[in-house]
């Protein structure tokens, strides 16, 4: 359950980061941001955040568990039990619900990494060679 907790607030701690700059880029048209963009771009990212995290997680993810357990294997097992006919395809979707929720662990501290590290062009472009490298030496510590 940790590890559950860590990818999803990681993703929504880290995913307004990489949105921000690219939704400031398109509400100027690629000019430099007035007050009015920045203001905007924030306020639509703050409420989504809180409407997606009160909707999505505390009305629909915490009424679906299974003895007190949750996550995408936990609603399988529901859905299994209240679809025995169906059981193979269920399993199937929940297979697949769990490689996504895998995928989206292992990538995400990766490209957090890599993009503090591409970060380090801004200060000197001396490091860019090394972005790569630096990348792997940086997740090897963390993950050993």
């Amino acid at each position: 359950m940790l590890g559950a907790l860590g990818v999803v607030y990681g993703d929504i701690g880290t995913s307004p980061i990489y949105a921000f700059r690219e939704a400031l880029v398109a509400s100027s048209g690629g000019n430099v941001a007035d007050r009015g963009d920045i203001l905007g771009v924030l306020s639509l990212i703050i409420w989504s955040l809180t409407i997606i995290v009160t909707i999505k997680y505390i009305n629909f993810v915490l009424r679906a568990d299974n003895r007190g357990e949750g996550g995408v294997l936990s609603l399988m097992a529901l859905a299994r039990g209240s679809f025995p006919t169906r059981s193979a395809i269920i399993l199937g979707i929940g297979i697949v619900g769990a490689s996504l929720f895998f995928g989206d662990a292992v990538i995400t501290p990766a490209i957090s990494v890599l993009s503090a590290v591409e970060g380090m062009n801004v200060v000197t472009p001396t490091f860019q060679p090394y972005v790569v490298p630096l990348t792997l030496v940086i997740l090897a510590i963390l993950f050993s």
